[in-house]
């Protein structure tokens, strides 16, 4: 499963969600207003949205759009 910390009008936010739905991939979406969700993210080490998990250590910050798709085809075939 891939978890997504995203905040409100964020545009990089935004494009990551476009592609996991686009590729089909069921996500979970934590917004980081709520502060249980920020201390998360700041705990990881992040300071910007969107912070991707794709399991393990498998994290990130940012639209990486090669790195997204590259943990969706692993997500991907993990689940076939």
């Amino acid at each position: 499963m891939i978890r997504v910390y995203t905040k409100p009008n964020c545009v990089q936010c935004d494009m990551t969600k476009r592609v996991l739905r686009q590729r089909g991939v069921e996500f979970e979406e934590d917004d980081i207003q709520d502060a249980g969700n920020l201390e998360a993210v700041l705990a990881l080490g992040f300071a910007a949205a969107p912070v991707v998990h794709a399991g393990g250590d498998d994290i990130w910050a940012g639209f990486q759009p090669e790195r997204l798709h590259a943990a969706i085809d692993r997500v991907q075939k993990e689940n076939q």
